[in-house]
């Protein structure tokens, strides 16, 4: 079975919305959860979901603050829907982190998990945070 990298990304926040609520949760049942439907079966767990699950935990008090830093006055990532936190959390990560993904398709690709796990208002909101790391990145690529 192999997985598209969006495939991957929707295990990954299944993994880490998962986490989220249970961190003392076993890792290795939950890739496997994500995974499979047969419970007896072990599936091998693609590496590019290991970087996202594990890049994201590592990083997580990080990419909070980033994420903090773009948030409009008066919200605090504690208002933040955890779908919509655990989202952005995964492209602040590729963003930051994975050299190959371009910041445009982490942001697309944010947008996408949010159509599948939450709602058109947290689209916009995830959308119009995500926007900003775009602009600071049309910034920087204009004074380059």
């Amino acid at each position: 079975m192999t997985l598209t990298r969006h495939q991957i990304r929707e295990r990954a926040f299944q993994m880490l919305f998962a986490l989220n609520a249970n961190a003392d949760a076993d890792q290795d049942a939950l890739y496997q959860r994500v995974l499979t439907d047969d419970p007896d079966q072990i599936v091998p767990v693609p590496e590019y979901l290991k970087t996202l699950v594990t890049g994201v935990l590592a990083h997580q008090s990080e990419l909070d603050a980033q994420i903090s830093q773009y948030l409009s006055t008066g919200w605090q990532l504690q208002r933040i829907a955890k779908t919509d936190l655990v989202i952005m959390r995964i492209a602040f990560f590729e963003i930051e982190h994975v050299s190959d993904v371009p910041n445009r398709v982490a942001v697309n690709e944010a947008l996408e998990l949010a159509k599948n796990f939450s709602d058109d208002r947290s689209r916009r909101f995830i959308n119009g945070v995500l926007a900003h790391t775009l602009d600071d990145d049309d910034t920087s690529d204009a004074q380059a």
